[in-house]
């Protein structure tokens, strides 16, 4: 059975405007053309990478991207709450308990009950994670250095401020949405990115 165009008569002319049947199907398929290029696929490909520059000295020193981005959060902003870093390091709320528990278990990270409200719970680093990050800061700012000497200094400025100029009236993605892209990465890398931490006690 042939195919049934509604806008087609049978010959070949349209009921409206008088298009042939292969002028019609031309302008159908111009009407669904992309104009733009694939955006959150550019990025992803973009933190992967970047990610690939920096991936090798998270795994020399036996910590995890998430558990780095907590780190970090935690030694940039001082004590936080699991919601606090949930929404800075894009992780989602039923992950990050497990990723702060083996932090802790690591030595890395102390959860305290705040005195005023016992439901809640404070997040700081550990004389360890400072440790760390005396290690890790100066070969991240190195790699940082290797990229703007090949992609140049205005370059990567120029990303910093296109991002911020993207999500400042964009907004943040949820940290489950957010989680759930990284998670349709590769198998290897994934594998990598929720693995048992490697940090020796």
């Amino acid at each position: 059975m042939s195919p049934v165009y509604d806008d087609v008569s049978q010959d070949g002319a349209t009921r409206h405007g008088g298009d042939s049947r292969p002028e019609l199907l031309e302008k159908m398929s111009m009407s669904t053309a992309l104009r733009h290029r694939n955006l959150p696929q550019l990025l992803l490909q973009a933190r992967e990478a970047l990610m690939a520059q920096f991936r090798p000295i998270l795994n020399e020193n036996g910590v995890t991207e998430q558990q780095w981005r907590i780190i970090r959060a935690l030694l940039t902003h001082g004590p936080l709450e699991p919601r606090q870093l949930c929404e800075l390091c894009q992780i989602s709320s039923p992950s990050i308990v497990g990723v702060l528990l083996r932090l802790e278990e690591a030595g890395l990270v102390d959860r305290e009950r705040m005195v005023d409200d016992q439901r809640r719970v404070r997040v700081s680093v550990t004389a360890r994670s400072r440790q760390l990050g005396r290690r890790m800061i100066p070969a991240i700012e190195e790699r940082y250095a290797s990229i703007e000497a090949t992609v140049g200094v205005q370059t990567l400025q120029q990303a910093y401020d296109v991002l911020d100029a993207l999500l400042v009236p964009l907004g943040h993605a949820p940290a489950d949405v957010a989680e759930a892209e990284v998670e349709a990465a590769p198998a290897v890398r994934r594998r990598r990115a929720v693995g048992t931490p490697s940090v020796k006690r």
